[in-house]
């Protein structure tokens, strides 16, 4: 079965979700029905996988989901930390996709609702997550806020399995949402994300951990002073023995990162 044939079945399970789903022509181009499956896996709420026949079970379903998402992952390729920039001490930089590296943990700018972007195809970090973990990811998002009782609060971290990921684990954070001008408050609550997700990680045994650029896309945190943050509260808080990669998503922050990394201190 070639990945148009499973992304073909999987695509039409999720739609025979929906009331005449049955009847929707679907594209024959894998790059169009990959946009019309990831929208739907996007909108989908947690709950068990489709079947794929009325007698077969969810594990079928995902079964096929993980056989093309672990081919998909090959063919975009796995990400290193030989590949990377070093700045020594153990920490690295990395322009590019977070759910191609290859580590412990990745870190996901998360909602307080936890459970991915339902947006549609949206490019931010949280839907490309789930969209490539798969939907175990949503599901046992789902189960950690229920067994928490409330909804995810800001600076604190939760890890979960990484599933069809290269990392390990996801460590799910909610950065501060900057609504007028940046403040003291916001800068700690950026802080505790940074400290939460290395003590996380710490907790639970992992020597590496990929950090994306918290709270500067639509939380709109100013990047520079993130950058900062970010930079100072590694270099301070994170295990010797830990790797630790600021992953960036634009030339831009790239080279922000770069000059903060072989900079000193800041206040």
């Amino acid at each position: 079965m070639n990945q148009l044939e499973k992304l073909t079945i999987l695509t039409r399970a999720l739609l025979n979700e929906y009331e005449n789903g049955a009847k929707q022509a679907l594209p024959q181009t894998e790059p169009e029905l990959f946009r019309v499956y990831r929208s739907l896996v996007n909108v989908r709420m947690p709950k068990s996988a489709p079947k794929l026949t009325p007698t077969s079970t969810s594990n079928a379903y995902l079964k096929i989901q993980d056989d093309y998402l672990q081919t998909n992952l090959k063919e975009r390729g796995i990400v290193t930390l030989n590949e990377m920039e070093s700045f020594g001490d153990g920490i690295y930089l990395w322009l590019g996709d977070i759910t191609r590296i290859q580590c412990d943990a990745i870190v996901n700018a998360a909602n307080e609702q936890m459970l991915g972007c339902f947006t549609p195809c949206h490019t931010c970090i949280d839907n490309c997550i789930h969209t490539f973990a798969g939907l175990e990811l949503r599901n046992e998002c789902f189960q950690i806020i229920q067994a928490q009782g409330h909804e995810e609060e800001v600076g604190q971290a939760k890890i979960s399995k990484g599933y069809n990921l290269p990392a390990k684990f996801v460590i799910h954070t909610v950065g501060p949402t900057v609504q007028g001008i940046l403040s003291p408050r916001h800068e700690n609550l950026l802080r505790s994300c940074y400290e939460n997700c290395l003590n996380v990680a710490a907790e639970n045994g992992c020597q590496s951990i990929a950090f994306c650029c918290i709270s500067t896309g639509v939380f709109r945190f100013p990047t520079e002073r993130a950058a900062e943050i970010a930079v100072q509260t590694v270099r301070e808080k994170k295990p010797k023995s830990m790797n630790v990669i600021f992953d960036v998503f634009s030339s831009n922050d790239e080279n922000l990162y770069r000059e903060k990394l072989r900079r000193g201190n800041f206040k």
